[in-house]
């Protein structure tokens, strides 16, 4: 073999181990190129996922935006501001019983199992006429939304009338629909309209019906609310006339039997 041709051969050789490396420093590049951009990708996706779940932590829930309303639908039968005065009974009786509850309160379902055949009897009587102030607060302590719900639906009832708002409610709190506090049941529309069912004036109301699942009186129900908590009262059931509070004898607390109310609501009547 000449030496002419061994040094061509070299140098051949040379010129495909130059190509081959520069080939695989290309594969390199664009295979490095891929690695970075795969991964901006996705760090851009875990960006965005987060942001996407703080907005949604943030975005205000749709009984925060009720709370928040300034439009509000009142219900038939309601007056003062945003309808949150809710008198029941003959305009002619001249002394009014306050009455605070929260749908959800337990000693709120004994006091009108005990005793709300009775007001009802002398709200129909014109014995007095009746001042409810719905509240929600068992919604913040046991977690749910049960008592805003309840007391929208109660708006509901009332857009019918009085007489259908005041058997709604009677039926809300009698022992076969009200549940256990820790049981939201009353969070629930389809359980609302059942129990509605029970009620002459509700049962296939299209219209209540519609109200309750379309949540027409929703942010009516968060300014009640909000009634009840500037009032000052700090428990329920709460019962006043004349600004004082009506309990059973010998005791802070509402009376809970038809003969502690009569006694307590006649002396009331009569100072």
């Amino acid at each position: 073999m000449s030496k002419r041709n061994t040094q061509a051969n070299k140098a051949a050789a040379r010129e495909r181990l130059r190509a081959e490396r520069e080939a695989q420093a290309k594969k390199d590049k664009t295979r490095k190129q891929l690695v970075v951009a795969v991964s901006v990708v996705a760090a851009l996706a875990v960006v965005g996922g987060i942001s996407y779940g703080v907005m949604q932590l943030n975005k205000p829930d749709a009984w925060e935006s009720a709370a928040d309303a300034k439009n509000v639908t009142a219900p038939k039968n309601t007056s003062g501001d945003d309808g949150t005065t809710v008198v029941i009974g003959e305009s002619g009786a001249e002394k009014t019983l306050e009455l605070y509850e929260d749908s959800r309160c337990p000693v709120c379902a004994t006091f009108e199992q005990g005793v709300g055949e009775t007001v009802s009897k002398d709200v129909e009587a014109g014995k007095y006429k009746v001042k409810y102030v719905g509240a929600t607060f068992i919604d913040n302590t046991d977690n749910g939304e049960g008592s805003k719900n309840a007391l929208s639906a109660l708006g509901a009832a009332l857009d019918v009338s009085p007489e259908a708002f005041m058997e709604y409610k009677a039926a809300l709190y009698s022992a076969k629909f009200h549940p256990e506090e820790s049981d939201d049941k009353f969070a629930k529309d389809s359980y609302l309209i059942e129990v509605a069912d029970s009620v002459d004036a509700l049962k296939g109301n299209k219209d209540f019906r519609k109200d309750v699942e379309d949540g027409t009186y929703d942010a009516w129900a968060m300014k009640m609310s909000k009634t009840f908590d500037k009032s000052g009262v700090q428990g329920t059931p709460t019962l006043k006339m004349d600004d004082k509070k009506i309990t059973a004898e010998g005791s802070e607390n509402a009376p809970m039997t038809a003969d502690e109310f009569t006694k307590a609501i006649d002396k009331a009547l009569k100072a």
